[in-house]
């Protein structure tokens, strides 16, 4: 099927960020005298909204869970939205596979706009995307869930004169598939990232890697 429009996930499909993560989700632990979860529990924190995380996962009350947030979003912000990140091997020549190949693009993600935009310009990956769509900056509330974060990729699109008939989400956790879902979307489960393998239960297609993407992307 020839898609009309791309949206990307970010943490765990075109970036790793999990070097800088894990150790701010640690530190923020501590603050609050938690044990530390071990490496496989702390990694499935990577992708779904963080504030859904605090509260869910370490059985925070809102107030406290948007607090603990703040801290994290203030340590990344010491660190530099960029540090610690790495683009997973071939994806970056997937995205400008298809940008040369004339297929808008747009971000999806729970991740800030800020620290998204800051990692796409690192990698001198920004010229890719038609739109840079992510959670509101300075907002700490459940409302910027996947869902949202699609509808403003879609909106951004739509005002940048793009057809949004046929889009697909690539993504790598359930949150990306049921978010897709409210808007009638497919999803394309990209396996190197950080869910495991019963979150692709939904998704059209999965992959194992970039080239298997391209593949599916562009044949």
């Amino acid at each position: 099927m020839s898609y009309s429009c791309i949206l990307w996930d970010v943490d765990g499909t075109i970036a790793d960020a999990s070097a800088g993560i894990l150790p701010r989700l640690r530190q923020v632990f501590a603050s609050y005298g938690l044990p530390e979860p071990d490496v496989d529990a702390l990694s499935q924190w990577i992708g779904p909204p963080m504030l859904e995380s605090f509260q869910i996962r370490a059985g925070m009350p809102l107030d406290q869970a948007q607090e603990a947030v703040a801290r994290y979003r203030a340590l990344a912000a010491a660190d530099g939205y960029a540090a610690s990140v790495d683009i997973y091997p071939g994806v970056a020549d997937v995205l400008r596979a298809v940008h040369a190949a004339g297929i808008p693009q747009a971000t999806a993600s729970t991740k800030p706009e800020n620290q998204v935009q800051a990692i796409l310009d690192h990698y001198g990956l920004t010229p890719m995307f038609t739109a840079i769509s992510g959670a509101r900056v300075g907002e700490v509330g459940n409302a910027d869930g996947k869902s949202f974060v699609i509808a403003q990729a879609l909106e951004r699109l739509t005002a940048a004169g793009v057809d949004t008939s046929r889009p697909v989400l690539i993504g790598d956790r359930h949150h990306d598939i049921d978010g897709a879902a409210d808007h009638g979307i497919p999803v394309i489960f990209s396996e190197w990232g950080f869910g495991h393998a019963d979150e692709a239960d939904g998704a059209v297609l999965r992959v194992a890697d970039a080239d298997e993407l391209h593949r599916a992307l562009l044949g």
